[in-house]
Parts: structure tokens; C-alpha cells; sequence
């Protein structure tokens, strides 16, 4: 076996391990604050703050995307948990959209790296493809491709659950309250001991630790829950971008997108959505392939499609919705490195 397959194997390993170990700790973590947020802030608020109703709901969006330094595949945590508040479905997209492409890591490497004026066309073009984009997948009703599966309520269904807890109006048999008794408004998850309501023996499931540890744990079990549903589609993605990273040579690349080439930037697009290149990695590569012959063009574009998609992304986007929204968001990434890739070659 060759040095150099050798070689190309080592990095596939590498990054590999990297990508396996980096997401599965961000996606445990994140899904487990999303879901603290989500048991401490209603969803009728979040619904309201994120309202597709009129332009504040999209504005919204796109500050929690710029704000959140989460590269593409740690958006779908967040992702899953707006999706489960049912907040509107156009914000929501924007956030989708501008989470891995206008977080403030980002946007300080390009200062540093290029210089207020291209920064800026990038953040413009960034902000304004995501929210055209997502009004017309909102106005096209697009939310009907969201997994049936995505919109229900945590998976708890004991009486630590918001859902099927302790209250006057919803108790049943299988509840830990005593459908006649009239005190039964006091909720399961704050009573210590064995038994619940009109002390009758707490059924299997019923939560009876005290409120802070049930709350904890229930969050705990629906990120678990969440983990292990996009946990094949999360290493499928894996193996394939890391084979891409080991084997796709940074000169086929050039060879492709170079400043001669006309179609460089729909080339330079199309190339790094496969790729998993985060944009915090990219952004200090640019110099290097803009002195092997890149055009800044294409560069953009490279950047646009390798931080905005990638393979990993999309298998775990399948597990949220059904194929034509997925579709819908490569088209829209890809789309939105063109546009930038153009920008940049007739401006700069």
C-alpha cells in the first residue's frame, strides 16, 4: 500500500473520529439546553416571538442564527426544538439558513481575513437569499414535509409530564391521580414520596422525585430519545464527509474552480456542499486556494455551500422532514453560494 493512500486513509480516520466525537457531544449538549429552554419558556411565547405573521419573526430569526456560533450540523438540536414549539415556520427556516453562515466566529475571520467590503456583501447576500428564501417555502406551505413524528410532545408520558401531569381536567387511569378526587390539581412531580394522589400506590412511570430532578431528567430522556432517532442518519453523514475530506485533493478542487473557468463558481457550489468544511476552517484555507489559482468568486462560493450544507446535515435534516423540504434546502444553499460567488465576481 502506497504512502500517499496511506496517507489519505490516516485523514479519512482522523476525521472520522473528529466529526463522530465533536457531533455527538454538540448535538447531546445542545439538544439538552434547547430542551431546558423549552420546559422553563411556554411555547405560546416562543410561538409569538417567532411569528411568521409579519417581517419581526424573520428578523428574529436571523438574529438568533447570527448569534448562535453553531456550524451546520449543530443547528438541527435548535432546529428540532423551534419545530417542536411550533414557532413559524418561515423564522424558523431562517434561522436554518444564517445559524452556520452568519455567527459572529465567522464574521470576525472574514473582517481578518478579507476586509470590511467583502464581509459585508457576504452578510448581505447571506441575510437576504435566507429570507427570501424562507418566505416563499412558508408561502408555498412547506411545513406540511415536516415529520409528523418531529411536531409531537416530549416523549414523557408519566406524571412529570406537561401533558399527561397531575390537574383536575386530565386525569385518567393511567394517571397517578385519582380521576374523583377534587385536590387532584396538585402536580405528581412534587411529591416525594411513593405515593400520589389520594394516596394510592404511584403506577410505573409516574414521576414522584422531587420537581428539580423529574424536570432534569425528563429533559435528559428526550434528548437521549432525540440522539438515538438521527443517530444512523449522524454516522452515515459522517463516513461520507470524512471519505470526502481524506480522498477529494485540494488541486481537483482548484483545477475545477479556477479564475479561467466560466462555470467556476456553479463548480466551486456544487463541490463544497459534500464537502464538511466549517467555515471557521475554510475562511483561513482562502488565501492558500486563492494563491493556487481560485477566484474569489468561486472561493465565496466554496465557502457558501461548504458552511451552509454538507452530507452530515442532510441525512440528519431527513429525520425531521420528508424529501422535498430537503430538497428545498440544498436548492436554497446552493443558490445562495451562486448569487454570493456572482456577487463577489462582479463587485470585487
Amino acid at each position: 500500500m502506497s504512502d500517499s493512500l496511506m496517507a489519505m486513509l490516516g485523514e479519512t480516520f482522523h476525521m472520522f473520529l473528529f466529526l463522530a466525537t465533536e457531533l455527538t457531544l454538540l448535538f447531546l449538549v445542545i439538544s439538552f439546553i434547547v430542551g431546558v429552554i423549552n420546559e422553563v419558556l411556554p411555547a405560546g411565547k416562543v410561538q409569538k416571538i417567532l411569528s411568521s405573521r409579519n417581517g419581526r419573526g424573520y428578523f428574529t430569526g436571523a438574529i438568533l442564527g447570527s448569534v448562535t456560533p453553531f456550524c451546520s450540523c449543530s443547528t438541527i438540536p435548535m432546529l428540532t426544538g423551534l419545530l417542536k414549539a411550533r414557532a413559524g415556520f418561515g423564522p424558523t427556516m431562517t434561522f436554518l439558513f444564517t445559524s452556520p453562515l452568519l455567527n459572529p466566529v465567522i464574521i470576525g475571520l472574514f473582517l481578518v481575513t478579507f476586509g470590511v467590503k467583502i464581509t459585508v456583501i457576504y452578510a448581505v447576500v447571506a441575510l437576504t437569499v435566507a429570507v427570501v428564501a424562507s418566505v416563499i417555502l412558508e408561502k408555498l406551505k412547506f411545513d406540511r414535509f415536516i415529520r409528523s413524528d418531529v411536531l409531537q410532545a416530549g416523549s414523557s408520558t408519566g406524571c412529570g409530564s406537561k401533558s399527561t401531569g397531575c390537574s383536575s381536567n386530565t386525569a385518567d387511569s393511567s394517571s397517578c391521580c385519582d380521576s374523583n378526587d377534587t385536590t387532584a390539581s396538585q402536580s405528581c412531580y412534587s411529591t416525594p414520596t411513593s405515593q400520589c394522589c389520594d394516596n394510592k400506590p404511584a403506577p410505573s412511570g409516574c414521576c414522584t422525585a422531587e420537581q428539580p430532578e423529574s424536570r432534569w431528567m425528563r429533559v435528559w430522556h428526550e434528548t437521549w430519545s432525540q440522539f438515538r432517532k438521527v443517530l444512523p442518519w449522524l454516522m452515515v453523514g459522517v463516513v461520507i464527509g470524512s471519505f470526502t475530506y481524506g480522498f477529494v485533493p485540494n488541486e481537483l478542487i482548484t483545477r475545477f474552480a479556477g479564475s479561467d473557468n466560466p462555470l467556476a463558481v456553479p463548480v466551486a457550489a456544487f463541490i463544497g456542499i459534500p464537502l464538511y468544511i466549517r467555515a471557521e476552517t475554510m475562511i483561513p484555507l482562502a488565501a492558500t486556494l486563492a494563491a493556487k489559482g481560485m477566484s474569489l468568486g468561486a472561493l465565496m462560493a466554496l465557502i457558501i455551500g461548504s458552511a451552509g450544507a454538507s452530507i452530515t446535515e442532510v441525512f440528519l435534516l431527513k429525520s425531521l422532514f420528508r424529501g422535498p423540504m430537503v430538497a428545498a434546502f440544498l436548492l436554497v444553499i446552493f443558490s445562495m453560494a451562486i448569487i454570493g460567488g456572482y456577487s463577489f465576481s462582479l463587485f470585487m
